[in-house]
Parts: C-alpha cells; structure tokens; sequence
C-alpha cells in the first residue's frame, strides 16, 4: 500500500472537485492555477495509483489520451458519458453482466472481464444543441 503523501491527497480532492473524467494535464493545469506547486509526473503517478486501488476510474479518450475520474461505486461498473461537457453517470448494466458471461462461456473462456462505457450527449447538451440548431436557421 502506497503511503498518503499530500501531493496525493491534493490530486484525489481536486479530482472529487470534477463531475466527469480529465486528464493528468488538465488535472495539473487546476491544481496549478489554484497555488499548487504539485508536478506534472507527481500528478500522473497518484491518479496511476488512485486508478490502481480502484479509488479512481480510468479510460482512454477517442484521442488516445488517459483519463481519470473520482470513483464513486466500489466494484465493477459502467458509465454513460456526454461527448460535449463531459458528465458521467455510474450504471449498473445486468444485461451487459448477464451477456459477456454467457458469450465467454459459449466459447470455453473462463475469468472473462470487460469494459462498457457509453457515449452520448446529456440532456443538457442535447437540448442546448436543439436550441442551436433552430436558430441557425
């Protein structure tokens, strides 16, 4: 078990501070502008760690990019995620859990795992862009 450093400590409370998932730099550009002398490499080391214990999600952006977010639910879960702003919603998905365990053992596997995350535009999002598009016209 890693021990609880304050650069740590920092990045696991400016990562609460987020509803959706950020990167390591964009993590480090908030603490940096709120008087944090934390660095860059501290930075991507604690959300490694925090990813690791299961303290904080972790995905990888369309780019190729990681990113973190605070981990609210203990155990195995899913997201839906807004493509525009960003908010994440932990899902239970049965279904999916039901699916992939009946798949692997059509096919003889055993410790099968998986990952489904769900990208869309919130509700939010979707009605600011219906309100665009009917003013562009």
């Amino acid at each position: 078990m890693k021990r609880n450093t304050w650069q740590r400590e920092a990045v696991r409370e400016a990562l609460d501070d987020v509803a959706g998932f950020i990167s390591a730099q964009a993590l480090h550009s908030a603490l940096h502008a709120s008087g944090s002398p934390i660095g860059l490499a501290t930075v991507y080391r604690a959300l490694g760690d925090l990813a690791a214990n299961g303290e904080a999600d972790s995905l990888q952006s369309p780019e190729g990019e990681a990113l973190y977010r605070a981990c609210s639910t203990t155990g195995h879960h899913h997201h839906l995620i807004c493509r525009n702003c960003g908010l994440t919603v932990e899902i239970a998905a049965d279904e999916v859990e039901t699916w992939s365990k009946r798949v692997a053992a059509e096919h003889g596997f055993t410790g099968a795992a998986h990952i489904v995350d769900i990208f869309g535009l919130c509700a939010n999002c979707t009605t600011r862009a219906s309100g665009a598009a009917g003013t562009a016209r």
